[in-house]
C-alpha cells in the first residue's frame, strides 16, 4: 500500500516491482490530486491498481494485510492503522519529524514486535487527514 499517490509516478514503480502477481494499493486524501494521478496511471495503461480517494493515515481495511507500505507524507507518529494492517513479516516505510528534522524509517512487524531502524534524514510535504499535521 502506498499512502500519498501524488502524479502516480511512485505507484508506477511500486507496480513495475511487485509486477503482475502483485497487488498496489495506492490511497489520496486530496481528490484533486487522486483525479490527477489516476487520469496519468490511466493514459499510462496502469488498470490494474486499485486506487482509493481516502485518509491515508488510516490505512485500507478493505485489501489488508500489506507486506509492504510506503508513506510519502511526514508525519509526527506512525498511525497505528498502518501498522495494524501490515502483515507479520510486512515493512513499513515512512518519513518521521523528530524535532526540526525529518528522517526515513523503516519498520518491520515481527509478530507484535516492531523493529525501528532509521535510513537517513528527508523531506517530504505533511500527512494530511486524521494522523496529518496541520
Amino acid at each position: 500500500m502506498e499512502v500519498g499517490l501524488g502524479s502516480g509516478y511512485g505507484t508506477t514503480l511500486a507496480r513495475e516491482i511487485v509486477g503482475k502477481e502483485g497487488l498496489v494499493v495506492s490511497v489520496e486524501i486530496d481528490p484533486a490530486t487522486y483525479e490527477f494521478a489516476r487520469e496519468n496511471l490511466k493514459k499510462a495503461g496502469y488498470t490494474d491498481i486499485v486506487l482509493v480517494n481516502g485518509d491515508g493515515g488510516s490505512g485500507y481495511l478493505e485489501m489488508s494485510p500489506y507486506d509492504r507500505v510506503c508513506v510519502t507524507a511526514a508525519c509526527m507518529n506512525i498511525p497505528p492503522s498502518l501498522i495494524e494492517e501490515l502483515s507479520d513479516g510486512g515493512r513499513l516505510i515512512i518519513p518521521l519529524i523528530e524535532g526540526e528534522v525529518q528522517k526515513l524509517t523503516l519498520l518491520e512487524k515481527r509478530g507484535k514486535e516492531v523493529i525501528r531502524r532509521v535510513i537517513c534524514k528527508v523531506l517530504y510535504i505533511n500527512l494530511r487527514g486524521r494522523y496529518g499535521i496541520e
